[in-house]
């Protein structure tokens, strides 16, 4: 039997948008519109033209220079009352936009008409078709989404279906059902996209839910198994209050567990880069615990649970994390077996022999380190760096022999607070590189940065490589809080070159301490990662090969 196609319509640069946090420049939304398109969205909403400047370029530059196969739609709500859609100037940007596509939002719950709109109930069956007519006689093609369906429908059934006619008398292709305020059940969105179906056949019925009950993704696959094929929903589920739907895990729900066809598997597969572009231009942390294409999605970290899957996968996996571009991870913690070790060791590239020393003495390495502080679940490019110490493989491209951070405090006369924003920092640290000792300084806005500053000024000569890394977060945790101002003190540092992204760990009564540890191996798996060479077998564990790396790296 052949598999159903069903179209999906992200809203990620409009509904998204509208969630706390997120603000896009034209830029931002150029580059994920790009991005959807690549994944092959056929519909990408891009926003309301004529509400701000900023949707007016993000169109005008789609005209362009366009998209090779999504269609972007121009979103926009049905005339004013009183008005008539020729005479309203609201829709004239919608039609200078030049898409082929509209999306018309319109009312359909009486109390927001009589409330909201403070209108009479006709007057709103009347913009809803003079707006879509007068919109279909300029050759747009029209996407009608019912505001506040399901409430309304469950409040005045006969009118919200009149407003449903309404639309499609003036000539909408699709109707999409909204559950605007994110309350309704699955087992309601069943029986009343079945009943607004056998309505209204043989129109096509689209579906638009929000999060509000933790229930987005459950609506839309109930509403698809009675008979819906437009799928409204945002990447990573972004929203107002509490999200839309996730496409993320609405397209492989629908595609992978109930066969229906959303993507090609090959745009498929590039599922989860999508999802870490989109948080990374949005400016937020990736959910790493987000089904299907989250870190942590595929994620083993009990001994048995690693045991088992490296036997047989399917044995603790829904399915194969490549059908989504995501991969399997084995998690190194307190917790773990000789097995994690093995398979995290493999991963890595290192073939070890579980019957070889060198496994336990990692693995007594690891708690100890663990019973100290240190968590490497978060920071594998640490845990990659203890592998080749008790390999005898780790060396060190650079040696700090020192460092000292003098913080400049404020005037006496000087507000604390008003001051805090101006207060330097200046550290001095010296390296050594193949026996060479440097002296450098720098000064940053606090003692983490002045640090890492003159690190980098100190390498960067011998290590060009090193003005490509950068930031992505500093995260510190005060592990035995009773201590007060002498807690001991987890610092966690992400990196990026712009390609690869790693993560270090370092503890110590000391922040600054912890610091150090933590941006001091952050800069040497760094050009580990740019030095790395093709790896050989010697005695059941693997060793780099590093004849062919440049002087400086070793």
């Amino acid at each position: 039997m052949a598999p159903i196609f069903l179209s999906i319509y992200d809203t990620t640069l409009r509904d998204g948008a509208q969630r706390e946090g997120i603000s896009f420049s034209v830029e931002d939304k150029i580059r994920i519109a790009r991005e959807l398109d690549r994944l092959g969205i056929p519909f990408i909403e891009g926003g309301w033209p004529g509400a701000n400047p900023k949707d007016v370029q993000f169109f005008w530059h789609l005209k362009e220079q366009p998209l090779s196969q999504a269609e972007i739609v121009a979103f926009c709500f049905t005339r004013r009352p009183g008005k008539t859609a020729a005479t309203d100037p609201m829709l004239q940007p919608i039609l200078a936009a030049g898409t082929k596509w509209i999306t018309i939002v319109g009312k359909s719950w009486d109390l927001h008409v009589t409330e909201g709109l403070q209108t009479t109930l006709d007057e709103n069956l009347a913009m809803i078709e003079d707006t879509i007519a007068y919109l279909r006689q300029h050759d747009r093609r029209i996407i009608y989404d019912a505001e506040h369906w399901f409430d309304g429908y469950k409040h005045n059934p006969a009118y919200a279906l009149k407003t449903l006619q309404s639309a499609i008398a003036a000539g909408a292709e699709w109707i999409t059902l909204c559950d605007t305020n994110g309350g309704t059940l699955p087992h309601e969105i069943d029986q009343i996209v079945r009943e607004v179906k056998a309505a209204l056949s043989p129109i096509q019925i689209g579906i638009h839910t929000h999060n509000d009950c933790e229930l987005a993704v459950a609506n839309t696959i109930a509403a698809v198994s009675a008979g819906a094929t437009l799928i409204q929903g945002t990447i990573n589920g972004y929203g107002e209050r509490c999200g839309n739907a996730n496409l993320c895990s609405v397209i492989p729900n629908l595609q992978l567990k109930l066969g229906y066809q959303c993507l090609p598997s090959e745009k498929l597969a590039t599922l989860t880069q999508v999802s870490r572009i989109v948080s990374e231009v949005a400016n937020l942390a990736p959910d790493d615990h987000a089904p299907f294409v989250g870190l942590s999605a595929f994620a083993h970290k009990g001994g048995l649970h690693v045991s088992a899957v490296q036997r047989n996968p399917i044995t603790y996996e829904h399915m194969s994390p490549e059908l989504v571009g995501n991969s399997r991870r084995i998690v190194i913690s307190e917790q773990s077996g000789i097995s994690n070790i093995l398979a995290k060791a493999r991963s890595l590239g290192f073939n070890l022999d579980k019957h070889d020393p060198t496994c336990r003495q990692i693995l007594e390495s690891l708690k100890h380190l663990e019973q100290d502080g240190y968590q490497f679940e978060a920071a594998e490019a640490s845990f990659e760096l203890l592998i080749r110490e008790a390999l005898g493989e780790r060396m060190a491209p650079f040696e700090v022999r020192g460092f000292q951070v003098h913080y400049d405090m404020m005037p006496e006369s000087a507000p604390s607070r008003s001051y805090c924003g101006r207060a330097r920092s200046l550290a001095t640290v010296k390296v050594a590189i193949r026996g060479q000792e440097i002296l450098e300084a720098a000064e940053g806005n606090g003692p983490v940065s002045a640090l890492d500053a003159a690190l980098r000024k100190a390498l960067v000569n011998l290590y060009p490589e090193i003005d490509s890394f950068y930031l992505t977060d500093y995260k510190v945790r005060i592990l035995d809080g009773t201590a007060g101002t002498s807690a001991k003190t987890r610092v966690l540092v992400e990196s990026s070159n712009g390609i690869d992204r790693w993560a270090t760990v370092g503890v110590s009564g000391n922040i600054l301490e912890a610091s150090y540890q933590a941006v001091v191996e952050s800069l040497e798996y760094g050009l580990l990662l740019r030095y790395r060479q093709p790896t050989v077998q010697h005695s059941n564990i693997r060793k780099t090969d590093a004849a062919h790396c440049p002087d400086s790296a070793l």
